[in-house]
């Protein structure tokens, strides 16, 4: 059974900054390429970041290119956005998702198999 089980979310000021943690259990963790998504209230789901399997490759909505950085440590099975210069726009649940092995960097939601449950990112002004 694959399980993604994000943490790190909160509150923060803008201009701050959170990491947020993504960790699977139930896959071969450095076969599958990775992604996080967010969903804002009354918004439809967006894509945010993607990674692909070997993590060598990445990838970003231009919302957040150059201040958010996704990563992933095979070792510990889990998948990290480092958000930086937050902005009140950026408030939103955040979802991590699997896609299927040895994919690419996608930002397509489609592509995406699996997800966790969600944490809540706020950014005050």
């Amino acid at each position: 059974q694959v399980q993604l089980v994000e943490s790190g979310g909160g509150s923060v000021q803008a201009g701050g900054s959170l990491r947020l943690s993504c960790r699977v259990s139930g896959r071969t963790f450095s076969n599958y390429p990775m992604g996080w998504f967010r969903q804002a209230p009354g918004k439809e789901r967006e894509s945010v970041a993607g990674i692909n399997w070997a993590g060598t490759i990445t990838n970003y909505s231009n919302s957040v290119k150059g201040r958010f950085t996704i990563s992933k440590d095979n070792a510990k099975k889990t998948v990290y956005l480092q958000m930086n210069s937050l902005k009140p726009e950026d408030t939103a649940v955040y979802y991590c998702a699997l896609s299927g092995p040895f994919g690419g960097a996608t930002l397509s939601q489609g592509q995406y198999n699996y997800w966790g449950q969600g944490t809540q990112v706020t950014v005050s002004s």
